[in-house]
């Protein structure tokens, strides 16, 4: 402890937005000091990408349930708008503080302004620590043998499991000495967070509960009846299959810790269909890992095509009505649009049809993967600085351990395959059939040639 301040500590909330399993929050607690929280709404700082829409809606619902979950505890939760540095830094001169504690981000801007802040406040007399909260394994600490990042799964998810295993969830504190002092707090509802004027949320009001409750409840729900099913029913997109955990863990409602030790758990004893539905739902805990441990070595995923040759990608002018098309799910392409209509009414789209959503916009439509990296960005809740450009790399062929090029997802036979019955395409296009839905905006062989012969002018730039 600084023998300089006599402060609270501060224990900084990012994208870890739970009391339980909290390294940082644990580490306040035990530090010879009350506790103050904070959570700074931050899209100014250089590098720092502006929340989209829906994410926000999921902020402020996460926001406000972590509010009651520290009140509970006796922590009040201050929030605050602005650069990171600047506001982290005065609020520790504010009040004193002798610590600051945060759990750890791995994106590159994110990481350099963790790192100049440490830095002043250590020059300052405060003490500061950082924890891995976010992922089950540090991104250094998976490599190949000749000490350099995978570039594909496989053998990435081998190493892990071969690495020492994850920590188990740290338990959660039953009481705080929280701070009992006062500090300027911004009001959630002045962030105008939520949609207004129109008010587009309430399909996703309807779909979904923010907050740590909330994403454990589905887990327990998840692995108690649905997990059976896992891995044949997760590819069906009408089938409720999947454990919906997606957006709980992006905002770190729940840790991978917390959900890879209940999966271990439920493992005991299992046989069967459970066994194998645990294995594979463990594995897309993999490919989550996978998706940042990239991020954290090609920081600019989301702007830069990951394997480089596809750069020189031909993409053709922009048809500004095309990619609109596909925005408002009125492609002519029952499983496309259902898609993106599910996307815009509840901000969530089944992981096969966002694959199949994917190919049809690069490969059919020929339009950037960045554009549609961008759309999923504001309309999904769960999207993630990692995993969102990480997947729609992958389906475009310019990313890591990425779907060969010619390989594109008719949407056509997916639905044949995926949606035999065309449960999903009715829930979703209530019109499918009569003269309201529009035709197919392009011919899928005619699009298909067009793309390999793009892709043929990669090839040649090798």
């Amino acid at each position: 402890m600084s023998d300089e301040r006599s402060g609270p500590s501060i224990v900084w909330f990012r994208e870890d937005l739970r009391v339980g399993d909290n390294p940082a929050l644990l580490a306040a607690r035990e530090h010879d000091r009350p506790v103050v929280a904070l959570y700074v709404l931050d899209e100014e700082s250089a590098g720092i990408r502006p929340l989209g829409g829906a994410a926000h809606w999921w902020l402020h619902g996460s926001l406000a349930s972590l509010t009651t979950d520290l009140e509970d505890l006796g922590v009040h939760l201050l929030l605050r708008r602005g650069p990171a540095e600047e506001v982290v830094t005065e609020l520790a001169d504010e009040l004193d503080a002798s610590a600051v504690f945060w759990n750890r981000r791995y994106g590159g801007a994110e990481r350099a302004i963790d790192t100049t802040i440490k830095t002043t406040l250590r020059d300052r007399g405060v003490e500061v620590a950082s924890f891995a909260a976010s992922l089950l394994f540090e991104p250094w600490t998976i490599q190949t043998g000749a000490g350099d990042p995978y570039s594909v799964y496989t053998p990435f998810w081998r190493a892990c499991l071969a690495a020492p295993p994850p920590r188990e969830p740290l338990p959660r504190p039953r009481t705080i000495d929280g701070w009992r002092g006062r500090a300027a707090c911004n009001d959630l509802a002045d962030w105008q967070l939520e949609p207004t004027h129109p008010d587009w949320a309430g399909g996703i009001r309807d779909e979904w509960e923010p907050g740590e409750a909330s994403a454990h409840r589905s887990l327990k729900r998840f692995l108690a009846e649905d997990v059976g099913d896992y891995d044949e029913g997760r590819d069906e997109p009408a089938q409720d299959s999947t454990s919906k955990l997606s957006p709980h863990l992006r905002w770190g409602e729940i840790s991978p810790n917390a959900v890879f030790a209940a999966a271990q758990e439920r493992r005991k004893g299992a046989r069967g269909s459970t066994a194998t539905g645990i294995s594979r739902f463990v594995s897309e805990l993999g490919w989550r890992e996978f998706a940042a441990h990239v991020l954290f070595h090609a920081p600019d995923l989301a702007t830069k095509n990951w394997r480089s040759e596809f750069d020189a990608f031909p993409w053709p002018p922009l048809h500004r009505s095309a990619l609109e098309a596909w925005q408002q799910g009125r492609t002519g392409y029952p499983m496309v649009d259902a898609g993106m209509r599910e996307l815009w009414a509840t901000g969530y789209m089944h992981n096969r049809v966002r694959m199949i959503t994917a190919s049809f916009l690069t490969k059919n439509l020929l339009i950037d993967w960045r554009l549609g990296e961008q759309w999923f960005w504001d309309t999904l809740v769960d999207g993630d600085g990692a995993s969102n450009p990480f997947n729609w790399q992958w389906v475009a062929g310019s990313g890591a351990d990425a779907a060969p090029y010619f390989r594109v997802f008719n949407p056509e036979l997916q639905a044949k395959k995926f949606d035999p019955h065309g449960e999903y395409v009715r829930r979703w296009i209530p019109e499918i059939g009569t003269d309201d839905y529009p035709e197919p905006i392009v011919d899928l062989a005619e699009t298909r040639r067009a793309a390999l012969a793009a892709y043929d002018v990669v090839k040649r730039s090798r």
